[in-house]
């Protein structure tokens, strides 16, 4: 065969690894899930969880081996509360773990879907059992995001992905106490025209830091006559300068190719918001929703991401 690419992520052969029939209670679907490894190197994934109404929550899936022997919470783990929080109205979705060293705690920035559209909130737990909420930071239409660990200048800063019709790009916003956000950035558009990341990007998992930059893997979607179409890219971010691009990757990495993936409450799509990293340093596991039904799981490396970036950026 001549229509030979590279392959940077790896699919568990028994994809899916989680879905609505693992649940202790009745649910429609489950994707979307935010991962960090734990200090005793159990896998947690804070999953989104849709349930019959349609209205979607959090609850962790906690794994030693973070393919399976999935532990899950008997109840959501965290539930909307709009009467405190009536930007969670009608859900919460797509959480985003980082762990903050200075604070010692697990920020999760998710998305809160409001009256009037998807926007960006704030929790930070240290044990995902209680939970500190910070509220909308950013109002909609807004969402994609994630914090980076450390702050940059002595301002924390945030990815994240407004919309402003017909076309949405990736910001960076900064804050110096997680709550006032300003020095709003653009630090990633959306290509025009027929490429495969025209019109609409964001954000997919939390970006990866490497000697190299901030590496992070983003999401492109295809408008077509036959709907939507999710795939995956890769650019590489200053260090210091987390908003200012240094490479980005001319094609797609990976995209919908497996029945799980295609076929689902809405087909063809790819999207992680979520990784843990082996104690190599090097070797990734991705955890992404399939068709927005199901959790599954690719391995990559982050050195071929970064060298696949060279040769194609």
């Amino acid at each position: 065969m001549n229509n030979q690419h590279a392959q940077l992520f790896h699919r568990y052969k028994q994809n899916p690894i989680l879905t609505a029939d693992h649940w202790p209670y009745p649910v429609n679907s489950v994707f979307n899930a935010g991962a960090i490894m734990l200090p005793d190197d159990t896998t947690l994934l804070l999953c989104r969880v849709e349930d019959r109404r349609g209205l979607s929550h959090f609850c962790v899936a906690r794994s030693k081996n973070g393919i399976d022997n999935w532990q899950i919470d008997a109840q959501p783990t965290l539930l909307p509360d709009p009467d405190k929080h009536p930007e969670e109205l009608w859900g919460i979705e797509d959480p985003r773990i980082t762990f903050v060293p200075e604070l010692q705690k697990y920020a999760i920035v998710f998305t809160a879907y409001t009256r009037d559209g998807p926007g960006v909130a704030l929790a930070l737990t240290e044990d995902f059992q209680y939970f500190e909420r910070y509220g909308i930071i950013m109002s909609p239409e807004d969402k994609d995001a994630a914090l980076l660990p450390q702050r940059i200048n002595g301002l924390w800063a945030l990815i994240h992905r407004p919309v402003s019709a017909p076309r949405a790009h990736m910001w960076m916003s900064y804050s110096p106490d997680l709550k006032n956000w300003g020095s709003h950035v653009l630090m990633m558009d959306a290509r025009k025209g027929a490429w495969w990341d025209a019109n609409k990007i964001g954000l997919s998992a939390p970006p990866i830091e490497t000697p190299e930059g901030w590496l992070v893997i983003y999401h492109g979607v295809r408008q077509s006559c036959g709907g939507c179409l999710y795939r995956l890219g890769l650019a590489l971010f200053d260090l210091k300068k987390p908003d200012l691009c240094l490479k980005r990757g001319s094609q797609w990495v990976f995209a919908p190719e497996e029945m799980y993936e295609q076929k689902g409450d809405v087909g063809n799509v790819v999207f992680p918001c979520g990784y843990t990293i082996m104690k190599d340093g090097d070797t990734i596991n991705i955890y992404y929703g399939a068709a927005d039904t199901c959790i599954a799981l690719a391995t990559g490396s982050i050195r071929e991401m970064l060298k696949w970036l060279e040769q194609h950026s």
